[in-house]
């Protein structure tokens, strides 16, 4: 299984020394959770006209996720952006 695999992977590196304490743990539990926060804050507004056919697509998808279809579109768009989602040929 890949989750074993990665496990023994985690636990070579363990043993091998390969990790490193983190000097100031709270500053950076600090930064990243700002960083977390930035990152998702929405506070832009962003109006687009499109087909009915993909709107009731978008609808049924965010319907199946269990989630706001403006979420889903977010989400979409995040994933895009970031490098995550990539156009299939």
């Amino acid at each position: 299984m890949k989750v074993e695999d990665e496990d023994k992977d985690y636990i070579d590196s363990l043993e091998n020394e390969e990790w490193k304490p983190v000097r100031n743990p709270k500053s950076l539990i600090q930064e990243l959770q700002e960083t977390a926060v930035n990152t998702m804050a929405k506070d832009q507004r962003m109006n687009i006209r499109i087909g009915k056919r993909d709107l009731e697509g978008i609808k049924a998808k965010a319907l199946e996720e269990g989630m706001p279809y403006q979420t889903l579109v977010a989400s979409i768009i995040h994933k895009y952006i970031s490098g995550k989602l990539k156009e299939v040929s």
